[in-house]
């Protein structure tokens, strides 16, 4: 059986920086973004610990398919995405957690 995935974006307190990944694992993965788990990283040096969209698949290979898809787009593109679930921009992480 293929293990699922997820797609996600993720931006720092003011929104300016869009970091767009994917996993097998959101709520780790997530969580180690937050937790600044690589000091060396992009998402650290950049400060990005607001999940605000994720879409989650059957098998990763989707999943890896929709984040080339993602981030072969425009910031516009990513703002567009995320204002249509998540207009206000709130940290999704509680809503995962839930899962």
């Amino acid at each position: 059986m293929k293990k699922g995935g997820s797609i996600y974006i993720m931006t720092n307190f003011k929104n300016t920086v869009l970091y767009t990944g994917v996993t097998n694992d959101l709520i780790r993965r997530v969580f180690e973004h937050k937790s600044g788990f690589d000091p060396k990283s992009f998402t650290y040096k950049y400060k990005i610990i607001k999940l605000v969209y994720f879409e989650s698949f059957h098998s990763i290979e989707e999943a890896i398919l929709r984040e080339k898809q993602i981030k072969g787009g425009s910031r516009k593109k990513k703002e567009n995405l995320i204002n249509s679930i998540n207009p206000e921009w709130k940290d999704l992480f509680e809503t995962i957690q839930n899962w």
